[in-house]
């Protein structure tokens, strides 16, 4: 059996996981939440990997709160950063393959074409940024890593574009949605069996990767995207970034260069449209 930690064991992605691990048979699974493990308190970690041997870590627990870390930065840089520390420390010591979650959130949003691994980045906010020094953490303190940048991640679990847009079009008519900030759409269940691809394949080649689904859309693609699909008739505006003010900037295009996961890794990236249909479908089971 291949023992796997997951940590942020109840969030978005670690639920993703609980789908679809009957899959992989010979996997055993430890999720821990974040009452369970604090990834921020080195010992808490110490003691769990002393208590229990794994052979992979998969780094799920984040701070996510994109606003709110522009006013709670400490706890933001303790868990993204001090956080992905203490589990390369761990997993190093005690010879554990780690992969941790990051995000497009890293880049500055001024390009045009797809962001690659070898790019430049310059986060424009406290989570982008605390995201970034988990990264160097990690690459600092532990090779065997899979780094895996993600976006827009949704599902039929926690809270999520998809779901936000679905609760809403019950009770509103009309609905005001970004249309100058362009990403990717990411079921999350396609990055949870990504993941489980790689543990299963066992590659040595670590590094910075980038995983998304395919295609190119605004938050106002995406949305029109799901009510069509969802056969919901409402009237929605497009509106720009600056008419919907927020607490923390966002990247204006984050679209990401999927060729390195592809080539090296052998990792399929589905188009987002068909993604979405498989998670309406799952979500109104």
């Amino acid at each position: 059996m291949v023992s796997i930690l997951v940590t942020g064991g109840d969030g978005q992605l670690a639920m993703c996981f609980r789908d679809i691990e009957s899959n992989f048979p010979n996997f055993e699974f430890t999720y821990k939440n974040s009452s369970e493990l604090d990834i921020s308190n080195f010992e808490s970690v110490s003691k769990l990997f002393k208590d229990k041997a794994f052979d992979w870590c998969i780094n799920c627990a984040a701070y996510t709160h994109v606003d709110k870390a522009e006013v709670d930065s400490e706890r933001a840089f303790e868990v993204n950063q001090i956080g992905a520390k203490n589990l390369a420390l761990m997993c190093k010591a005690n010879s554990v393959k780690l992969i941790h979650i990051s995000t497009d959130f890293v880049f500055n949003g001024t390009k045009s074409f797809a962001y690659s691994e070898t790019d430049d980045t310059d986060p424009i906010g406290v989570y982008g940024l605390s995201k970034l020094k988990g990264e160097q953490e990690i690459i600092k303190y532990h090779d065997a890593h899979f780094i895996i940048r993600t976006s827009w991640l949704y599902s039929e679990h926690g809270n999520n574009f998809m779901k936000t847009m679905i609760k809403l079009s019950k009770t509103k008519n009309h609905l005001k949605v970004i249309v100058d900030q362009i990403g990717t759409p990411t079921y999350a269940t396609d990055l949870a069996q990504a993941i489980l691809d790689i543990v299963k394949k066992n590659p040595i080649n670590y590094g910075l990767y980038h995983y998304s689904n395919e295609g190119v859309a605004s938050w106002y693609d995406f949305a029109k995207a799901i009510f069509k699909e969802k056969q919901v008739i409402l009237n929605i505006t497009p509106i720009k970034s600056i008419d919907y003010q927020t607490a923390a900037d966002r990247p204006h295009f984050s679209v990401l260069d999927k060729t390195k996961i592809r080539t090296n890794l052998h990792i399929e990236t589905p188009y987002w449209r068909d993604s979405l249909i498989k998670a309406i479908r799952k979500n109104n089971e």
